[in-house]
């Protein structure tokens, strides 16, 4: 129980501290965000827990190919904010990035890599 509890602590405070950052410097909140905080803690929570090899490349392997669809999320957000306050923005955003994603996911089908069930 101990463990699981330090994983929800130290995971917590990495997002604790990206929202302190962007509160005192957009660039740098936007940089921290930026950074694939919570993979890499992901990879080391599945490497301290002795998971195999292939299953920490297989996420690092998805989590590339999930995050190039939601990038057109962060280009819409800051256009769309003004006109349309920030909880429409927020569900829009969403839901531009999972119609990017069932879009993404049908392409790179074609070229072998499976991301839907």
């Amino acid at each position: 129980m101990m463990w699981i509890t330090t994983k929800y602590a130290i995971t917590a405070l990495v997002v604790v501290a990206v929202s302190e950052f962007a509160k005192r410097s957009d660039r740098l909140g936007g940089l921290v965000a930026a950074l694939p905080l919570v993979t890499l803690l992901s990879l080391v929570w599945l490497y301290a827990e002795k998971q195999p090899e292939a299953k920490i490349a297989n996420h690092a392997w998805y989590t590339f190919w999930y995050v190039v669809p939601t990038l057109p999320m962060f280009l819409v957000f800051p256009w769309l904010l003004p006109r349309l306050g920030f909880w429409v923005t927020l569900l829009s955003s969403a839901g531009l990035s999972v119609a990017c994603f069932v879009l993404f996911a049908l392409v790179v089908k074609n070229f072998g890599i499976q991301l839907l069930p």
